[in-house]
């Protein structure tokens, strides 16, 4: 089969590789569809993720079929269309009982990480049971790729942990992906402002296209100045940070206000400073998290519902033959205006 494969830092390309077998008796076989690319997958190139090791099978993302069920798996069968998830999970370790699926005993983010991905035209999901999702009658395909992880994370990183409530004010540092889904997700809880920062001016454009109450270019602004204009001098209740660089993150600090929470979403592959000498006395609150993917089955019904539109996110789109293609596209996105990139496998 056909598999972008991960040789080390700055180092990829389109293999072929032996089609992927059942291991263990919960596994599945997932011949993929769709499938695309995640900053991650760049911070892996970067050598950003020890974890990761030469002669990996990108890719965390997709939609596909099932091709071959273990004989443990109950819940689906050789040819249900499902949703992979990027986090595969028992569902019976003390992590999975505590719906920190991120942390599984046997699972967690694996895929494209520490067993081969979905950057392929098979994959094995461990796990099928519990790591797989029906694909809802009626709803895109393309749109439920994005229901693999960025939604997720950008829910539940930023979101859930941030603390977004009614009438509360809002800052997400980078408005790409990853900080484009927390913007949509962010909604449905009705703050009074969302405040979209980034240095990409036609990344501004969609947020603010997205709902955006507000976008600061810090190419132009000053940042931490702008926010403060705009709170009426106190900060928002909520920063996000969706870029994984120091710069960002110690942005975050200057800005949140008293008894506000930082919510982390950024992979970081340096260490960021820690301001305690102004944050100390100040009621913050600063949230980790590794995507659980908990949030999954409600924002399937949220997009089944036409409450969501995830295909707003996917800005180009590739086949497997082109994935190298797709990810100079991705990774370039300053120049060619890419968001989320949807590869087509089959």
């Amino acid at each position: 089969m056909k598999a972008l494969v991960y040789h080390g830092p700055w180092n990829k390309s389109l293999d072929e590789r032996p089609a992927p077998k059942l291991v263990d008796a919960g596994d599945a076989i997932v011949r993929v569809t769709r499938t695309t690319i995640c900053g991650t997958d760049l911070h892996i190139l970067k050598g950003d993720v020890p974890s990761c090791e030469p002669g990996r099978v990108l890719g965390h993302e997709g939609v596909g079929v099932v091709e071959q069920a273990g004989a443990a798996v109950a819940a689906f069968k050789p040819g249900d269309h499902v949703l992979i998830s990027c986090i595969s999970s028992c569902g019976k370790c003390e992590a999975c009982r505590r719906g920190m699926y991120s942390h599984c005993a046997t699972g967690g983010w694996i895929l494209g990480n520490r067993i081969d991905g979905t950057q392929a035209e098979y994959v094995r999901i461990p796990h099928a049971d519990t790591s797989l999702y029906r694909v809802p009658a009626g709803v895109e395909e393309e749109a439920l790729v994005m229901l693999s992880d960025i939604l997720p994370t950008g829910f539940e990183c930023g979101v859930l942990n941030g603390r977004v409530q009614p009438g509360s004010t809002v800052a997400i540092v980078g408005a790409g992906p990853i900080g484009l889904a927390a913007l949509l997700t962010a909604q449905f809880y009705s703050p009074a402002q969302i405040i979209m920062i980034d240095r990409d001016e036609h990344r501004l454009e969609v947020a603010r296209s997205f709902g955006a109450s507000a976008c600061i270019d810090i190419a132009r602004t000053e940042p931490v100045a702008e926010v403060l204009r705009l709170t009426d001098g106190a900060g928002v209740d909520c920063a996000m940070e969706a870029v994984g660089v120091p710069l960002t993150f110690e942005l975050c600090e200057s800005i949140i206000a008293a008894g506000g929470t930082i919510a982390n979403i950024g992979v970081h592959g340096v260490k960021a400073d820690l301001h305690l000498e102004t944050l100390w006395d100040r009621n913050i609150t600063i949230t980790t998290r590794l995507v659980d993917t908990v949030s999954t089955p409600m924002l399937l019904k949220t997009v089944r519902a036409g409450r969501l539109d995830p295909k707003r996110l996917i800005t180009h789109r590739f086949t497997l033959d082109h994935v190298l293609d797709a990810y100079e596209t991705f990774g370039n996105a300053a120049d060619s205006h890419a968001l989320k990139v949807v590869i087509e496998v089959a």
